[in-house]
């Protein structure tokens, strides 16, 4: 089995991001709906860093592991 490595700055600076366009304009990412995040994903993610989050986002969501980073989201978040 690999072993996967996460730099915890990664899942930080996760947290902080917010979604910059569109209905959900100013939500942190990691509250953003998994259907939301799965039409994104079938008719593509935006490029670069966004994009790469979004991923990461519907994988945490789609594993079940938003436990493990909620407590990251500032609480000034929506």
């Amino acid at each position: 089995m690999a072993e996967i490595e996460l730099d915890p700055a990664i899942l930080i600076e996760l947290a902080a991001a917010r979604m910059p366009f569109g209905k959900y304009q100013g939500v942190p990412l990691l509250r953003l709906p998994e259907p939301y995040l799965v039409w994104f994903a079938r008719e593509g993610l935006p490029a670069g860093k966004l994009g790469q989050q979004m991923a990461l986002v519907l994988e945490i969501k789609t594993n079940g592991l938003e436990g493990l980073v909620n407590g990251l989201i500032p609480r000034s978040g929506r």
